[in-house]
């Protein structure tokens, strides 16, 4: 995938898997619409939805107590659905994109041959005992790095380690610390594009380098009553009430849709 032709005549839409979770699904559906409304290349996004995997035989692990959402673990199946072919971006639903898709694409068309991934490399602990609804909280090093990563579905390195049977069965460490790769095999992405509420912040003197593309509401977002009146709350509100809106004009009931290819993926050799 080359960086020149991602909006061409023929290209392929870029994949963009968002971690589903049941409790969490109007953040899912904001988290969608905002990448769609400011993407100016073909998009195919696909809800990963644990009880889709379950059913399929792809995931079959026990929910631990420090798994805050259902997607704590499949987002590591993000290269096997993509069908280890190309780069794919997973991110969790509490996103809001408020800038075009297309520059974290055109990083990767662009990324160095040895990268399986790339995310932005966030140096953050948490400080509070609970998030969200009351999911324990947990502090562990390379914390959120997971949240947002752009996958080379085809690295040799991602096709070994990030099977069903290891996303079922390796440790949350392994995982979500990128254990199967060696240090620069893990590019990064600039911190805009995981912008953590109540962490990062936007520097004065560097209002257009540092303002949010992406906004994480990594400990809660306006959809619990907990952080209805958190950091940039007013612009995921202003989202969700035009995804409601155009909904309602649609007069459909906007029930999400099973991921595409999760029962059968088709491997290149």
């Amino acid at each position: 995938m080359s960086s020149t032709n991602l909006a061409g005549a023929g290209a392929e839409p870029f994949r963009v898997f968002v971690g589903y979770d049941p409790r969490e699904d109007m953040a899912y559906r904001v988290c969608r619409r905002s990448l769609l409304r400011r993407s100016s290349i073909p998009l195919e996004i696909t809800p990963i939805v644990q009880q889709e995997l379950r059913e399929a035989g792809l995931y079959w692990r026990e929910r631990g107590p420090t798994e805050s959402t259902e997607f704590s673990f499949t987002r590591f199946l993000t290269p096997y659905l993509a069908g280890y072919r190309g780069w794919a971006l997973f991110v969790d639903c509490d996103f809001l994109f408020v800038a075009d898709v297309v520059a974290l694409a055109r990083l990767a068309a662009d990324a160095d041959p040895r990268h399986a991934v790339l995310c932005v490399h966030h140096d953050y602990t948490p400080t509070e005992a609970t998030k969200m609804d009351g999911a324990v909280q947990t502090s562990y090093p390379r914390k959120n790095w997971s949240s947002m990563v752009l996958f080379d579905c085809g690295h040799p390195k991602n096709r070994a380690a990030l099977t069903p049977e290891a996303v079922s069965t390796r440790s949350g460490a392994y995982l979500h610390r990128f254990m199967w790769l060696d240090d620069d095999e893990v590019g990064e992405v600039p911190f805009v594009w995981n912008f953590l509420v109540g962490h990062n912040r936007v520097d004065p003197a560097d209002e257009a380098g540092t303002a949010p593309r992406a906004i994480h509401y990594t400990s809660g977002g306006p959809w619990f009553e907990r952080y209805r009146d958190c950091e940039f709350a007013d612009l995921w509100v202003q989202e969700r009430d035009a995804y409601e809106a155009e909904e309602a004009d649609k007069d459909v009931d906007g029930s999400i849709q099973a991921p595409p290819a999760v029962v059968s993926v088709e491997v290149d050799a």
